[in-house]
């Protein structure tokens, strides 16, 4: 008896596997990519972030050689 790779061992009874599977396979034809500029949000809050976490260093190592 030959063993099949690609077959599920267990059959998936609501078929949700292989939904899933088609969902991530296929191939958007005629769809186009979002900007990269619809990522500017994260940046914006990754950069206050920074900016603020330096703040506190600099205002710790204000108070501490004080």
């Amino acid at each position: 008896m030959a063993h099949n790779p690609q077959g599920p061992q267990n059959p998936d009874p609501a078929g949700s596997t292989q939904m899933f599977r088609a969902f991530v396979d296929e191939t958007p034809q005629g769809r186009a990519q979002q900007p990269a500029a619809a990522s500017a949000g994260p940046r914006i809050g990754l950069i206050i972030g920074v900016v603020l976490a330096i703040a506190v260093v600099a205002g710790v190592a204000w108070l501490a050689l004080k």
